[in-house]
C-alpha cells in the first residue's frame, strides 16, 4: 500500500503518526494492499482555494477528500479491487481551532480528519441522518482503536461533525 504524505505548511505535524492511521483505517476497512492514498497538509487559503473550487462554499475547511478510482472496502466474501484511493488534504490551523474548541489536541484532530477523509474516499457520506450515524460510529471505532493501539485512550477526543457539516 502506498502512502504518500506532505506537509506543505509551517506547522509541526507528526506525519509518521498520519500515515500510521491512515495505513490502520485501510487495513481495517480491508482496501487492497496495491491502493494509493495521498494525504497532503495545506495552508488556509489553499485550503479556501480548493474549497471555493470544488465546494463552491467560502472560507477554509478542515479536511477534503478527493476519490480517484471509487474504490470500495473489501469484504470477506469479495477481493477488493486495487487502484488509487484518491487524496485527502487536511488544514492544520482550522484543525487547532476544531480541537480547541472540542477540549482535544491538534494532532488528535488531525487523526480524526484523517480518518473522515479515508471513509469520503471509500463512498462514506452523512447527507442523511442514517448515512451519518454509520459513518460517524465507524470513523469513532476505528480512531478509537488506532489510538488504544498507540496506548491512548481516546477518552478527551471527542467525536463531531468536521466544521461546516
Amino acid at each position: 500500500m502506498s502512502i504518500d504524505l506532505r506537509n506543505e505548511t509551517d506547522a509541526v505535524i507528526d506525519l509518521e503518526e498520519l500515515h500510521d492511521c491512515a495505513a490502520f483505517v485501510l487495513d481495517q476497512m480491508r482496501v487492497h494492499p496495491g491502493a494509493d492514498l495521498f494525504v497532503g497538509v495545506i495552508d488556509e487559503a489553499a485550503m479556501e482555494t480548493l474549497h471555493r473550487q470544488w465546494m463552491d462554499l467560502p472560507g477554509p475547511t478542515d479536511v477534503m477528500s478527493f476519490p480517484m478510482d471509487e474504490l470500495r472496502p473489501g469484504s470477506a466474501d469479495e477481493e477488493p479491487a486495487e487502484g488509487v484511493l484518491g487524496d485527502i488534504v487536511l488544514c492544520p490551523t482550522v484543525a487547532a481551532r476544531q480541537a480547541a474548541d472540542a477540549g482535544h489536541t491538534m494532532d488528535e484532530e488531525l487523526l480524526l480528519l484523517t480518518v473522515h477523509g479515508i471513509l469520503h474516499l471509500l463512498g462514506f457520506d452523512h447527507a442523511e441522518p442514517d448515512e451519518r450515524r454509520e459513518m460517524f460510529e465507524l470513523q469513532r471505532t476505528l480512531l478509537l482503536t488506532f489510538l488504544a493501539g498507540l496506548g491512548r485512550s481516546g477518552a478527551a477526543v471527542r467525536i463531531k461533525p468536521p466544521s461546516g457539516e
